[in-house]
């Protein structure tokens, strides 16, 4: 998994003012005996029959014994040799992997990447395509039966990675339809939000990377369609500009400290030309690109079944995972509106919505106010044994940086799963500017109310993806389930964590005659969390209707406005997401995959059922797709496909 450093999408406009089934043994699941049925049938031996003479039996018994033994053994060591085979493929993927995204080397923690960016030019990009093809034909030549259990998962994660990235540059075509792609390919936050070698070194690195920025908005040019769609285009502009608005003031700031002055010199110089470059992107797609520009986004239900079949292994037909979120979003209106009664039975649901982000720390109390019930959380958590946390190393509550805060509501940033020197953990909490408004401050300040708060700290930090993460450096995860992650795990584990805290009894009294008050607090956290959810849903909704039943842009703006009451502004940049990133359905659809995984893993398990034995052993396997660790988990083949 890379650092993860996530977004939290709110109501506001941006601030420009305006990842027992199976119990694991040395890391391999432990699987059945193959002598288990053999035993209880065949050599079950309990009496000769008469006429048998005992001698030659017994000497028939021993060869077929000894031969028994032989074939097994033959057996398994085939299944080493499969093993050994795999996991050399495996690592020349890798290894000419990271060679090709060296950005995301760095931020996994193999600095050896240090220093370089991608090459976008369309001979490596073609290169990188037949490299794709390549592995995707070899890693089909293995057969799943022949490896060990766990050998046997790690190729299915590896197919499933391999799949993405082919279907992103043939039947997305990013190279050639979104020129966001090359907009953000300055982004270098790795290198300044992470102390991971000296200021010097980084910046010397910063240098060679900025210098190749101005060759990859060259091969752009070259590599775009003639017509591309409006909302990548719109999008990449505003990219471009503040990339380069990035690299000019926040980047410059951030490396200040730099003692080398050959180094600054060459910092200096790199950054200038690649900021320009980025401007001159900028005007080149407003020129030449947003005039012919189309609303031609859409996959088609064809390449979107085969997008989650071949990245999330969830083989249903679209409008199946539509019909099931449309329910979920029917019965979670109900809920925000039952949740507001509770509160003020006069009011429409909404309008309390809004009287509970009235009620919010001060500026000065924001970070304190987070530390503080993030703790709370966290102890909650132990308390009531819901999931291990393998590390007492605590993440720290800090402002957002500085040149983070245009996009960041709250974050989790923890370093990569290889990192062995800047291993610290921080959440981040976007605070108010001191030169804003009161107004504008207040309103920032609505996103930060007690409860949504809490509920988005769960999301990131205490159970989410803080421990998500601990758990997967804690776990006997391969280098292929480090590196690689389901979006709907990663995504859905986070987004569950939210509900279930409230269904364990967070933000509820424990009294037997909870007080009016305590009601209402316990309706304002369900309402805090509803309105999160309503969100996800809408973005499955919107994800599938937008790919697959052609509904337009303004449709989609309107269904946010209508279904979570989000708006227009907001609802909108919602809607334009979802045209460039159709994997937002995720969220919601990894959620749901893992609740109906905990109710078959109960059923099976019964009164051995624990909740944090079944979070431990769902985080114990990397963050493959939700499909694998059914597999993992349960015994009845029979349930393995049904993933929702």
């Amino acid at each position: 998994m890379s650092s993860c450093l996530t977004v939290i999408n709110t109501r506001l406009p941006p601030r420009d003012g305006g990842p027992s089934g199976t119990n694991r043994s040395n890391g391999l699941p432990t699987m059945p005996n193959p002598l288990k049925r053999f035993r209880s049938s065949s050599c079950n031996y309990t009496g000769l029959k008469p006429g048998v003479n005992e001698n030659a039996f017994r000497k028939t018994l021993s060869f077929a014994l000894v031969l028994l033994t032989l074939c097994l053994g033959a057996a398994a060591f085939a299944a080493q040799t499969d093993d050994t085979e795999y996991e050399a493929r495996a690592v020349d993927y890798i290894n000419t992997y990271l060679a090709a995204h060296p950005l995301q080397g760095t931020a996994l923690g193999l600095h050896e990447y240090d220093g370089k960016i991608t090459d976008y030019s369309r001979l490596s990009l073609d290169a990188e395509l037949h490299r794709l093809r390549r592995f995707d034909d070899v890693l089909a030549k293995f057969d799943p039966a022949k490896l060990s259990p766990r050998q046997s998962i790690d190729l299915r994660i590896l197919q499933a990675a391999v799949k993405k990235d082919l279907f992103e540059m043939q039947d997305m075509s990013i190279f050639e339809r979104n020129p966001m792609v090359y907009a953000g390919a300055a982004d270098v936050n790795v290198y300044i939000k992470r102390n991971f070698a000296p200021l010097d070194d980084r910046v010397r690195s910063l240098a060679a990377i900025e210098s190749q920025i101005p060759n990859i908005l060259i091969a752009a040019r070259t590599n775009l369609n003639e017509t591309l769609p409006k909302p990548f285009v719109e999008l990449a502009i505003q990219i471009a500009r503040g990339s380069a608005d990035f690299l000019k003031k926040d980047l410059v700031a951030a490396v200040s400290g730099v003692k080398d002055e050959q180094v600054r010199v060459a910092f200096q110089e790199a950054n200038r030309k690649a900021a320009s470059a980025l401007n001159d992107y900028a005007a080149w797609l407003e020129r030449e690109k947003l005039p012919k520009a189309s609303l031609d986004f859409a996959l088609g239900e064809e390449k979107f079944r085969r997008f989650l079949a071949q990245t999330e292994l969830v083989d249903l037909p679209p409008e199946k995972i539509l019909e099931i979120g449309m329910a979920q979003l029917k019965a979670e209106q109900d809920a925000f509106a039952e949740a507001a009664k509770k509160i003020d039975p006069n009011k429409p649901p909404i309008e309390v919505f809004k009287q509970i982000q009235s009620e919010h720390p001060t500026p000065e109390k924001l970070i304190p106010d987070t530390a503080k019930d993030l703790d709370n959380i966290r102890k909650y958590v132990l308390n009531r044994h819901l999931v291990s946390i393998p590390s007492d190393v605590r993440t720290k509550v800090k402002e957002t940086p500085q040149y983070l805060r245009a996009t960041s509501f709250a974050s989790m940033d923890t370093p990569g799963p290889f990192e062995k020197r800047a291993n610290e953990a921080y959440y981040y909490v976007t605070p108010t500017e001191h030169d804003w408004p009161e107004k504008q401050k207040q309103e920032w300040l609505t996103a930060f109310n007690y409860y949504t708060s809490d509920i988005t700290s769960i999301h990131e930090a205490y159970p989410g993806h803080y421990v998500q993460f601990l758990h997967l450096n804690a776990s006997p995860a391969s280098r292929v389930e480090k590196i690689f992650g389901s979006y709907a795990f990663i995504e859905g584990w986070a987004h569950y964590c939210e509900k279930m805290m409230l269904d364990e009894g967070f933000g509820s009294s424990t009294s037997s005659s909870p007080s009016e008050d305590d009601m209402k607090r316990a309706a304002k956290y369900r309402m805090a969390q509803a309105d999160e959810a309503l969100l996800r849903l809408c973005r499955l909704c919107v994800s599938i209707k937008m790919h697959t039943q052609n509904m337009s842009l303004d449709e989609a703006t309107k269904f946010f406005q209508d279904n979570c009451y989000y708006e227009e502004k907001p609802a909108r940049q919602e809607a334009i997401r979802g045209t460039f990133d159709p994997g937002y359905l995720n969220y919601t659809l990894g959620k749901l995959q893992i609740l109906k995984l905990r109710d078959d893993y109960k059923a099976q398990q019964g009164d051995d059922f624990s909740l944090q034995k079944f979070h431990n052993e769902l985080l114990n396997h990397g963050m493959p797709p939700i499909r694998l660790l059914r597999k993992i988990m349960l015994e009845d083949q029979s349930k393995w496909d049904q993933v929702l």
